[in-house]
C-alpha cells in the first residue's frame, strides 16, 4: 500500500503511515478486509475466563493481555474500592460471546489448510 500523503511504500490496510504519520483513509487500501471488516462488539469472554470473563472480554476488545487488566482491575479493588462494583456491573450488562467468537479473535484469523 503507499501512503497517500508521502508516496512510501507501507504496510498494508495501515490506519496511518509509520513514515509521515499521516492517517490513511479506507479508499486508499480497497479490500475486503477494509470494505467489510464488522465493528468489534464488547462482550464478556467465553474462553479465556477466571470468574465471568469479564476481563478476557476486554483484552480481547482493546487488543491487550487479559492479565494485565486482570491487575488492574485487583489494583481497583484494593486501592478504589470501585473495582468491585464496575466488575459485577460489567458481569450483568455485558453479553456473553459465542465460543467460535472469542475462538477466532485471540488466534487473529489464521487459517490452516490441511
Amino acid at each position: 500500500m503507499i501512503c497517500t500523503s508521502c508516496q512510501k511504500n507501507i504496510a498494508d490496510y495501515s490506519n496511518y503511515c509509520y513514515n509521515c504519520g499521516a492517517r490513511q483513509s479506507v479508499t486508499a487500501a480497497p479490500g475486503p478486509g477494509v470494505a467489510h471488516c464488522s465493528p468489534k462488539r464488547l462482550m464478556r469472554s467465553s474462553t479465556d475466563k477466571k470468574l465471568a470473563g469479564v476481563c478476557g472480554g476486554l483484552g480481547a476488545y482493546f487488543d491487550v493481555d487479559p492479565m494485565i487488566i486482570r491487575l488492574c482491575w485487583l489494583l481497583a479493588v484494593f486501592l478504589g474500592g470501585t473495582g468491585l462494583l464496575a466488575y459485577v456491573v460489567l458481569w450483568i450488562v455485558l453479553p456473553l460471546a459465542p465460543p467460535e467468537t472469542t475462538a477466532a479473535a485471540s488466534q487473529g484469523s489464521v487459517q490452516v489448510v490441511s
